[in-house]
């Protein structure tokens, strides 16, 4: 082998990667986002340039904003192929690092490669780098070891090839994967080492399913016959193993009904007489009815978290626990009786060993009629209109609010009959991308898929930001679909950067911005536990120098039509009607900027969330709220 730069060989290294799932081979890293610096640029820099094979460089607009969008291509691909992410020293590398916690939250494979200081050290302090008095080989890039899987730094270039395998093992790891941080010095990235050719052969990495065990599915199994009312939580796990089918079968053959987490969203058909829609604090009416009265609930592939379980509140005091999942740590929780396996294994298998024992749950009409509600109250949700005797979805409200935003904006959709009429005009096949705020909890409850792997929701890490950044890793990971960004105006605010990459590649994604001036998500949060409105609103400053001045009222379309994007502005339902039927003709990326009335997001189907209330206040309210929490907090389980 000729000599090659350690930048030379991670490239060559990369472009070799494979992995097989179920006897399907296909490559592993498709390319590679960066922003160059000076960092990064000479070294990894000048190998893509020189000879980058086949993998495709793509340019980021904002660190986070790519890294984001890397995560979502890799989940859009149910975690078989991921795009790399590198950045320069510094405040480019330490933009990454949110990204990476939002990648090992929601165990989606990420691999950063940020550029570090000098190994060598001779021109420390060089530009960006961050000194600590007290070890000079603290960087800013150590800052990623509380958020990563694996984290390394190749410090000689012959570290390159253990920490390259090592990489790969996380990144192709069922239980235990996450984001990965290759930590490269800008020196070592330019330095030249005689690599084996071994190093560069292809490698194929087989991510392999987690047989089940015979004792742990007999033990299952004894605590299922026993169960009158089992229910089912489909988990992120269901869509990574394609367990939807088995799941599926499970229920019909049993008649066990489900309901869906975030993530597992999309693993099945909403259509399912079995699925019962989204559970726990978005949950909704049918979901979390069912959740209540069942006697033991079987997590397929779940993390159960607080969202899920209601803060361990959802479920009946007696209810038992069982836990399917290729990570131990996640089969440890509420006392469950554990399956460590892979979720369609252990669903066919508990399948054959049922059968045996002619094993029915005692399910009559409830199913059919938690649904048949369900569909009722969406109904009402989709024909909720603005009208003189109006009253906000969610009580907790400044009463002035509501007025000033229609008069200023002119503005009078409500948030679920925007959803609705969304689900009804889009095609069935497009893919929802959402991440925080109040539409997370609207789209649970109210969003449909009947089509595989076409709701991309990050929400373990509920990350702002992340929506406009993850539609365009969809969009690059399925570019024959279209794909919508659920964002809310703060989200928008705070990192839309890739909208601009999206017009650069030639990728259409469509932005539904849903604005009502406010973080009004929080907003919400903050009123309903009687706290005034702080900060959450966008009002500018009054002349007592608080935050209580009028609207800030943005022309969001005017903003992303300068980026080249086409935009629209919908202030009622029959302009966003147009608008959607309108951007489904477009070759470019679209947005529609959408006047949505504060407070008219879905809320409450008999779910509870902890959060720090205050135990000590003048208010009345807030006490009151204090209360509330004490008392709920008294029926929910311990651990």
């Amino acid at each position: 082998m000729p000599l090659l730069t350690t930048g030379q060989a991670l490239v060559r290294f990369l472009d070799n990667q494979y992995i097989s799932f179920d006897g399907k081979e296909e490559k592993f890293v498709d390319g590679i986002f960066t922003i160059f610096g000076h960092g990064i640029v000479c070294g990894l820099g000048q190998a893509l340039d020189e000879d980058s094979g086949d993998l495709t460089v793509y340019q980021g607009k904002n660190e986070q904003g790519m890294a984001h969008a890397a995560t979502a291509f890799a989940k859009q691909h149910n975690r078989r192929k991921i795009i790399a992410c590198t950045s320069s020293i510094g405040p480019g590398a330490a933009n990454m690092i949110t990204a990476a916690a939002t990648a090992t939250v929601n165990n989606i494979p990420l691999l950063l490669i940020p550029a570090d200081t000098f190994a060598c050290r001779q021109p420390d302090p060089v530009l960006q780098q961050f000194e600590q008095p007290y070890s000079l080989s603290v960087t800013t890039n150590d800052a990623y070891k509380p958020v990563c899987r694996y984290w390394d730094r190749v410090s000689r270039p012959e570290q390159l090839m253990s920490a390259m395998i090592n990489a790969m093992r996380v990144l192709t790891d069922t239980a235990n994967t996450g984001a990965v941080c290759i930590s490269l010095p800008q020196d070592v990235g330019g330095e030249s080492f005689d690599f084996p050719g071994s190093f560069f052969e292809k490698r194929v990495h087989n991510i392999t399913r987690i047989v089940p065990s015979r004792e742990e599915v007999s033990e299952v199994i004894d605590v299922i016959l026993n169960a009158k009312k089992p229910y089912i939580i489909c988990g992120g796990g269901v869509r990574y193993s394609e367990a939807g089918e088995a799941l599926l079968r499970f229920s019909h053959d049993f008649n066990i009904p489900f309901g869906e987490t975030q993530s597992g969203k999309s693993a099945t058909p909403s259509s399912s007489p079995y699925n019962l829609g989204g559970v726990g604090v978005t949950g909704n009416l049918s979901g979390n009815r069912l959740a209540k009265e069942a006697d033991v609930i079987i997590a397929v592939g779940s993390r159960l978290s607080d969202f899920t379980t209601a803060s361990k509140s959802l479920f009946a005091d007696n209810a038992r626990f069982i836990t399917i999942n290729t990570n131990r740590f996640d089969t440890y929780k509420l006392d469950s009786v554990k399956l460590v396996a892979d979720a369609k294994l252990s669903l066919l298998s508990l399948c054959e060993k049922l059968s045996l024992h002619n094993y029915k749950s005692e399910y009559k009409e409830e199913i059919k009629k938690a649904k048949e509600d369900w569909d009722i109250e969406m109904e009402r949700l989709a024909a909720y209109r603005y009208d003189k005797d109006f009253k906000p979805l969610i009580s907790a409200f400044d009463k002035k609010t509501i007025p000033e935003f229609v008069e200023k904006t002119g503005g009078i959709i409500t948030q679920t009959a925007a959803v609705a009429l969304i689900r009804e005009l889009i095609d069935k096949n497009s893919i929802a991308v959402g991440s925080s705020g109040s539409l997370p909890g609207c789209l649970q409850r109210m969003w449909t898929t009947e089509s595989l792997y076409s709701y991309n929701m990050e929400y373990g890490y509920s990350c702002m930001g992340y929506e406009i950044a993850g539609a365009l890793g969809s969009k690059l990971a399925c570019p024959n679909k279209e794909v919508y960004a659920f964002a809310g105006d703060g989200s928008y605010l705070m990192l839309h950067s890739e909208l601009v990459t999206s017009i650069q590649e030639g990728m259409k994604i469509n932005v539904l911005l849903f604005d009502n001036a406010s973080f009004g998500c929080i907003n919400n949060l903050q009123m309903s536990s009687g706290i005034g409105s702080l900060a959450t609103e966008f009002r500018k400053r009054d002349k007592d120098g608080k935050l209580q001045g009028e609207l800030l009222c943005i022309d969001y379309a005017k903003n992303a039509e300068s980026y080249g994007v086409k935009t629209y502005t919908a202030r009622t339902l029959d302009e966003l009607k147009e608008a959607l039927i309108d951007s489904k003709k477009q070759t470019v990326s679209t947005l529609i900027d959408i006047k949505v009335l504060p407070k008219t997001m879905t809320d409450g189907y008999g779910a509870w969330w902890h959060v720090g209330i205050s135990s000590t206040s003048k208010s009345e309210a807030v006490k009151q709220a204090y209360e509330d929490k004490d008392r709920n907090l008294k029926k929910a389980r311990k651990y």
